[in-house]
């Protein structure tokens, strides 16, 4: 397979990287501990299997990148690892430097052979189209099976080549220096979240390229890794592809200790599966994430009450417990700094528009009917209030509250049409419907207590306008999200990583990934594919307002709350620390934490 090469504007742009030097300011002895819910499990977070904020939280501590959020939210440059310059909006023609001085935490340069490799996996450009990964999947554990096939090209990356997006829009192979420090790409379309597309050096090349093809030499790997790309070796790029999927999966601390490189502050120093991640300070770490404290050991504990304990007894200096009522008591009985506030992920009930289990909604005036039951400021008040004193009712399915756009958009959306529990109104809506005793079969996780308490709120509500809401909880909920005849509507949330516009296309088009309830409206798929390519900042606003006021239009479902956030960490032991309202919440500036002394 070959690809036509970006034009030679793009290279006639090179940049000029400086090199600052930033002083180590690591505490030797210096060590806290943190108390997270799950295990660690793999070092690349990028592919299905490992996507889970267990294995991004360690990632993020121990890689940099072109930019990263901190905790307004809004986007900062670290241009200590590297720099990006937007060259043309039409073609989008961007190109990313490495800064002088950069390097994997073994010594080997972060550089082009790095940038090209992950566009590689990011892109899915060079995946074989004919592949059906589903076929080798194994269920049970979400990894390839033994049978997967050792001569198909697939980086398991989430890449879409039928509805391709970010990365995927740069199906052309990328241009890269002579010096190896710039790598410079083509967009086919404009994309509006273009800063996000492309955040950092992905995985290191040499170390893939001496694993997947047997080679010794850093620079032969990286040199092999370049070529196979260029020029399309289906032979090599199937070892690189396999091992880039696989090859970072752990469950225990690796004899090659290759496989855990990174190019941030920290290293992983010490990993037993299902206790504890050791985290050191990363000695060959030249950028301005330098950190303070040498260790931080992440702990497994998936008990929230086990982790108020721990935190209370001194095993643990930081927590982000489940925010329930129970934790937050035991909270407030010790003497530690219990912080509480909405996080960036909230709770909404979605209702399927199509192959639903009774199939109920596909006609507006029941999806109307039912969601004026929802009894959305009791469940604020009964099951979230307790926890976050200020909390409210979302009136927005696009804009999070607070955000600069959310009352402008809730002022006008239709959302005070659901502001309170309307009875009469939803029986009138069903007799205009000849539909009597509809059957709604909700899906959600029965061991949320929360969630419990949220669908009983509903099904009683519901049941004065004689819906009858039947149970389809599930322990494996998330994998039956989506499947034909499971359900009839389902309570889950969603986590945000970005503040950027790709989230709403993803969720709200008709071939959004993440449209799990066949939602379908030509408006809203028109005003989206409009949004993707849109860089002004105020129209983008603008385009978001209309599809939130579609939405409401369509009955698409409701938006019920934030979810609330707890942290808590010992004010004696440790300082530094808050928490984002995005992903990796309490970790985004982990460079920052300090042990405090007397």
């Amino acid at each position: 397979m070959r690809f036509a090469a970006v034009a030679a504007v793009a290279a006639a742009a090179l940049m000029l990287s400086g090199c600052v030097s930033y002083q180590s300011e690591v505490v030797k002895g210096s060590t806290v501990s943190v108390g997270w819910d799950q295990s660690f499990f793999s070092y690349n977070a990028a592919t299905g299997y490992g996507a889970n904020t267990a294995n991004s939280n360690i990632v993020y501590a121990t890689n940099s990148g072109f930019n990263y959020y901190n905790n307004v939210p809004e986007l900062v440059k670290d241009e200590s690892f590297g720099t990006y310059t937007k060259l043309s909006d039409d073609p989008l023609i961007v190109q990313y430097t490495i800064a002088d001085g950069v390097t994997w935490s073994d010594g080997a340069p972060v550089d082009a052979a790095d940038l090209l490799l992950n566009w590689a996996a990011l892109s899915g450009a060079l995946n074989d189209p004919d592949f059906d990964k589903s076929r080798y999947v194994d269920p049970d554990t979400g990894q390839f099976t033994s049978d997967y096939p050792s001569d198909v090209v697939y980086f398991d990356s989430g890449a879409d080549a039928a509805h391709p997006r970010g990365l995927g829009l740069v199906s052309q192979l990328p241009v890269i220096s002579d010096d190896l420090k710039s790598i410079t790409m083509r967009y086919d379309e404009p994309f509006a979240d273009w800063e996000l597309a492309f955040t950092s050096a992905g995985l290191p090349a040499h170390v893939i390229g001496k694993n997947a093809l047997g080679l010794k030499d850093d620079q032969q790997a990286k040199d092999a890794v370049i070529a196979a790309i260029k020029t399309g070796d289906t032979a090599a790029l199937a070892k690189v592809s396999a091992f880039w999927n696989t090859g970072f999966n752990l469950d225990g601390m690796p004899s090659d200790p290759g496989l855990l490189v990174g190019d941030g502050p920290y290293v992983v120093s010490d990993f037993v599966a299902g206790e504890y991640v050791t985290l050191t300070a990363n000695p060959a770490y030249v950028g301005a994430r330098m950190p303070s404290i040498e260790t931080i050991v992440v702990r497994v504990i998936p008990d929230p009450l086990a982790a108020v304990q721990a935190l209370y007894n001194g095993s643990v200096q930081v927590i982000t417990p489940q925010a329930t009522e129970d934790v937050a008591t035991a909270l407030r009985a010790t003497d530690k700094t219990v912080v509480s506030t909405a996080s960036g992920s909230y709770e909404h009930l979605n209702l399927q528009f199509d192959e639903s289990k009774n199939g109920v909604f596909s006609d507006q005036r029941v999806r109307e009917a039912f969601l004026k039951t929802v009894p959305r400021a009791d469940i604020v008040s009964d099951l979230v209030e307790a926890l976050q004193e200020d909390a409210t009712v979302r009136d927005s399915q696009v804009f999070m509250p607070g955000s600069d756009d959310y009352d402008a958009s809730v002022a006008d959306n239709g959302s005070a049409d659901y502001a309170e529990v309307d009875i009469e109104g939803a029986k009138a809506l069903l007799a205009e419907a000849g539909v009597v005793n509809p059957q709604v079969c909700i899906l959600y996780a029965p061991t949320n207590q929360r969630r419990v308490s949220e669908f009983m709120l509903i099904q009683k509500s519901a049941a004065l306008a004689g819906f009858t809401v039947t149970d389809c909880s599930s322990a494996d909920w998330r994998e039956q999200l989506g499947a034909p005849g499971a359900y009839d509507a389902a309570l889950y949330g969603w986590l945000p990583t970005n503040v950027g516009v790709s989230a709403t296309i993803e969720a709200f088009s008709s071939t959004g990934r993440n449209n799990l309830n066949h939602y379908s409206n030509e408006k809203v798929d028109a005003l989206l594919a409009q949004l993707g390519t849109t860089f002004d900042a105020t129209k983008r606003a603008n385009i978001e307002k209309q599809v939130d006021a579609l939405l409401w239009a369509d009955a698409y479902g409701l938006p019920l709350f934030q979810y609330p956030s707890l942290f808590a960490y010992d004010q004696d032991r440790i300082a530094g620390v808050s928490t984002s309202v995005l992903a990796p919440t309490i970790f985004w500036n982990v460079w920052d934490w300090k042990t405090v002394t007397e």
